[in-house]
């Protein structure tokens, strides 16, 4: 499998790249790769698997996601994993190109799901640092070693710090999560006014 993380501010470009990118190369022969473990999925030659993690709280969240969803390629797969990243890989499987987006909307949505007292804890970090390593292990061991795993996340750092606690503890916890995840990418690009910068690989 390759991983290539793709990261950068909001409205940054970041995902509008990922899903070129990942079409790009669905066009560009991913279509004869195929799973290396038995699976009942099904074989989908050619296409993009797009794994969204955002839940819809508003408006203004229902707009953004209708946005991407008009942006995309209408064959491409769609798996919602917003709660439990690692119990959807059963479902990548038979894709040769996934599309995360986003591992920061994943991580606001353990913020979420928790009190402001408790998301500020060491139980709440670590269960977000064990779930992401437990995705990313899955992945490594279920998927083909030819499949494409793209994942888009925030840098959230970029806007200063946080002016709030709960805002701040987000911005600790997807910082290291953002590094945890450079650091077992192939592939690592930030996207600033719609532009790419390779960082690594």
């Amino acid at each position: 499998m390759k991983l290539i993380m793709i990261s950068g501010g909001v409205r940054s470009g970041k995902s509008r790249y990922a899903e070129e990118m990942a079409h790009q190369l669905s066009l560009a022969g991913a279509s004869t790769i195929l799973p290396t473990s038995q699976s009942s999925s099904p074989i989908t030659n050619g296409s993009v698997l797009y794994v969204a993690t955002g839940h819809i709280y508003d408006d203004e969240m229902r707009t953004r996601i209708e946005a991407h969803r008009n942006r995309r390629p209408s064959e491409w797969g769609l798996l919602e994993t917003p709660d439990k990243l690692t119990e959807g890989v059963a479902n990548y499987e038979g894709y040769p190109v996934i599309l995360v987006d986003s591992l920061s909307a994943w991580v606001g949505n353990q913020l979420m799901a928790v009190s402001e007292e408790q998301c500020r804890s060491d139980e709440v970090t670590m269960h977000v640092k064990d779930e992401i390593q437990q995705w990313l292990h899955a992945m490594r061991t279920k998927l083909s070693t030819e499949a494409a795993v793209f994942i888009v996340t925030d840098e959230v750092g970029w806007g200063g710090v946080a002016m709030n606690p709960l805002g701040r503890w987000f911005q600790d916890v997807i910082g290291d999560a953002n590094q945890q995840l450079a650091a077992e990418a192939d592939e690592v690009f930030a996207v600033i006014s719609g532009l790419p910068l390779r960082l690594k690989g």
